[in-house]
C-alpha cells in the first residue's frame, strides 16, 4: 500500500507501507471511541506472514498510517436522493477526536501522516489486494 493526499496541490502526508484510514467521527463518538479506534487500527491482523495469510499487524510489518477526516462516511442516502450528514459530529467534536486517534496510534509507535480536517483533499493510493475493512466502535455492523 502507497498512499498521499494532498490539498491545494501540496502533499500533506504520504505513507509508503501501511493503511491509509478513512475516518468519520459520529454524533454521540467520544474519547473511548477514539482509543479504542487506534488500537484496533494498531493492531488489526491485515498484513500477510510468511505463509501469505493475514497474521500481521501494521506494527509487526513498521508500517504507517495516513488518517484522513471523511465526514462523508456518515452519508444516509436511504431516503431521497441527497445524502443527509446528520449523524455524523459537528467540527468542534469531531477534530479533536481524529486528533486524538492520531496520537494515540503514535503512540503506538506508528508513523502518522494526515491529510488536513475540514479540506477538500485529493487521496491518492494504490490498495493492495484490495483489502477494505470497515470498523465501527459502535459495532452497528
Amino acid at each position: 500500500m502507497q498512499a498521499h493526499v494532498t490539498v491545494d496541490e501540496q502533499t500533506t502526508g504520504s505513507i509508503e507501507r501501511g493503511v491509509v484510514v478513512l475516518l468519520g467521527v459520529a454524533a454521540g463518538d467520544d474519547a473511548r471511541d477514539a482509543q479504542s479506534m487506534a488500537e484496533k487500527i494498531a493492531h488489526l491482523r491485515i498484513f500477510n506472514d510468511d505463509d501469505g495469510l493475514m497474521n500481521r499487524s501494521v506494527v509487526e510489518v513498521s508500517g504507517g498510517v495516513l488518517l484522513v477526516s471523511q465526514f462523508t462516511l456518515h452519508g444516509d442516502v436511504r431516503k431521497g436522493r441527497r445524502p443527509s450528514f446528520i449523524a455524523a459530529a459537528r467540527e468542534d467534536v469531531a477534530k479533536p477526536l481524529y486528533e486524538l486517534v492520531g496520537s494515540e496510534l503514535e503512540r503506538e509507535g506508528i508513523s502518522v501522516a494526515c491529510g488536513v480536517f475540514g479540506a477538500h483533499m485529493h487521496v491518492h493510493l494504490v490498495n493492495d489486494g484490495p483489502v477494505t475493512i470497515l470498523i465501527d466502535t459502535k459495532k452497528a455492523f
